[in-house]
């Protein structure tokens, strides 16, 4: 194990681990919110006496993938992260459907993530968590993109992982972590109230407040009024470029997750000199 403790040695081997986790995150952005949408409306059925519809098994493992376009099936040669996109140049083997850019782009963002969180907190229990941290981040920040969805299903075991590995001080010390938690969860869960009040409309979801409170978790209290600032500072910039330049419309709502994502990235690698540099400026 000693040759992992070279910082560039586990550099490259988290960089390369975070290839193959972003080709398992396309999966998840992709199917995740499908799972939960036949939930939903199995749950729904269910409340109404209905039987439930009988639909083909459908998770994160079954059926294989397949190209959208003819349903080819995606083998294993064909799987290999950004390698089998650019042999293919980006179409499918089978009917030379065009593949999406974003499948390589994502693996590609989630190994050059591994890899600088790798060397930055280098190897053990810090690094471990960070690249949990970051996986969990870049899912939901495309999910909540696609969807405008938060999944409980990973907005809060990250909340709790982050407490877990605080009791040991890994980012924060215990105290912090859960206060964190909670003014994080509070905060923005009293903008919502606030906001809906003044003008009967609800201005984030409940997702929001859950994974702002997972990273409050993780990192502590002290991160959580730059982490709103920025997300605040950049959702508000790209909403307004998005409306100028009439790609979006002004009734349709901007997901608030991937500012927030974005912002708590920062947070995890730079919190302490960007908190300092944040709190001399007032």
């Amino acid at each position: 194990m000693d040759i992992f403790r070279d910082p560039l040695v586990f550099a490259a081997v988290c960089a390369l681990l975070g290839l193959f986790i972003g080709s398992f995150l396309n999966v998840v952005i992709h199917r995740l919110p499908v799972m939960m949408e036949r939930e939903w409306q199995a749950e729904a059925a269910s409340l109404r006496g209905e039987e439930a519809i009988e639909t083909p098994r459908f998770n994160l493992a079954t059926p294989r993938s397949r190209c959208p376009h003819c349903g080819h099936p995606i083998g294993a040669l064909e799987n290999i992260p950004v390698v089998s996109y650019l042999l293919l140049r980006g179409r499918c083997r089978h009917c030379s459907g065009p593949i999406s850019a974003r499948y390589p782009l994502i693996e590609l963002l989630c190994a050059a993530l591994s890899g600088v969180a790798a060397f930055h907190f280098g190897f053990g229990v810090a690094a471990a968590g960070a690249l949990v941290f970051i996986w969990a981040m870049i899912a939901l920040c495309f999910i909540d993109l696609d969807t405008q969805l938060l999944p409980d299903s990973i907005t809060l075991p990250l909340l709790w992982l982050g407490l877990l590995l605080n009791l040991g001080g890994t980012y924060t010390d215990l105290p912090s972590a859960v206060i964190g938690a909670a003014a994080g969860y509070l905060s923005l869960w009293s903008v919502f109230w606030l906001f809906k009040l003044a003008t009967g409309k609800e201005g984030m979801g409940y997702g929001d407040f859950k994974l702002l409170a997972a990273i409050g978790a993780w990192l502590g209290w002290q991160v959580l009024p730059l982490t709103i600032l920025l997300s605040s500072l950049v959702g508000a910039v790209v909403g307004i470029a998005l409306i100028v330049l009439r790609q979006h419309g002004r009734e349709i709502p901007i997901p608030f997750g991937p500012y927030l994502g974005a912002a708590g990235l920062l947070a995890l690698f730079w919190g302490a000199p960007l908190t300092a540099a944040y709190l001399g400026m007032l």
